[in-house]
């Protein structure tokens, strides 16, 4: 009995064979299973990015424009400088503005989604807001900038409401304005936001789902108003989808660089500072350490949306 079962055993085809070793034994099935992504992830991503990162450490020679290998912090002391320092402070102010009007924006829009829409609605809301999305973000800026111009649509619809007037007052504060809607920081905002607001419904219609009505009745039975409701109650639940958002809405805005070279007025952001350093000027080892940057602020970001319970919402 014994030779005829070990017989039947070694009869096995080698697939067969495999597959019961490997069921028997998960750690190596786990082990085979992760090593390619793993090994594609490190070689290719983290080790094209680490040799990004030294390279911030090499010497660039304005004179000959020649890049040594000469080790250095003076790159890392230039971003310092107040032309380096002010063109990272106005990115940021852009991403961090137009994270908190995408939000303002989507959770209405989610809200309603989530509430008050019938299948049919949630539907066509679904395509309204997948739909921007499936176009070229190329395409999308370069209609902006058609838009945006003085024989736009936008103006022609604002001097049929009768408020040139208040835009060219809008348009003249220094820090928002321009010569026109095109070549202006509020242009450019309503750009970014458009672009970036579906990846901020998605997320915050995901968490509105997850919250019980019966918790928003059971508020209003106890007597508390809707802005208290609203405050005490869905916020609070909702609010890690909301970081989830903002993700996405930061970080795309803090690395884009076609955006601010198609619309707005002139002034370089992170990634356009980084093109022009690494394609025009050929300055590699500060473009890489304009890359520091939005890696620095998009962890510290990431770090603080962990704590806020977003990752658990995406």
């Amino acid at each position: 009995m014994q030779s005829t079962t070990i017989t039947a055993d070694t009869s096995k085809p080698f697939g067969r064979k495999l597959s019961n070793t490997l069921y028997r034994k998960s750690n190596l099935f786990l082990f085979l299973l992760l090593t390619p992504p793993l090994l594609w992830f490190g070689v290719v991503y983290l080790g094209s990015l680490f040799a990004l990162l030294w390279q911030s450490f090499y010497t660039f020679d304005s004179f000959s424009m020649a890049v040594s290998n000469d080790l250095t912090l003076e790159n890392y002391h230039s971003l310092f400088d107040a032309t380096n320092l002010d063109i990272i402070l106005r990115t940021l102010s852009m991403a961090i503005a137009v994270t908190l009007a995408c939000a303002c924006m989507a959770f209405p829009i989610a809200y309603y989604m989530t509430r008050y829409g019938s299948r049919a609605e949630k539907g066509l809301f679904y395509i309204a807001v997948m739909l921007p999305m499936w176009a070229s973000y190329i395409v999308k800026t370069y209609a902006w900038t058609v838009i945006l111009s003085q024989q736009g649509i936008l103006y022609w619809c604002i001097n049929h409401l009768g408020l040139s007037n208040a835009l060219n007052h809008v348009l003249q504060i220094p820090a928002i304005g321009g010569n026109t809607l095109a070549t202006s920081n509020l242009g450019r905002f309503i750009v970014f936001t458009y672009i970036w607001l579906p990846f901020m419904i998605l997320p915050i219609q995901a968490a509105l789902e997850r919250v019980p009505t019966n918790l928003l009745q059971a508020s209003a039975d106890l007597g508390a108003k809707p802005a208290q409701t609203f405050r005490r109650v869905l916020l609070p639940l909702v609010f890690p989808g909301i970081v989830a958002g903002s993700i996405f809405t930061f970080s795309l805005t803090l690395g884009d660089y076609i955006i601010p070279q198609l619309i707005g007025p002139s002034g370089l952001y992170i990634g356009t500072m980084v093109y022009t350093m690494q394609g025009s000027v050929g300055n590699m080892p500060l473009a890489a350490a304009f890359t520091v940057v939005p890696i620095t602020l998009i962890f510290i970001y990431l770090s603080l949306a962990k704590r806020a319970g977003a990752f658990d919402a995406l």
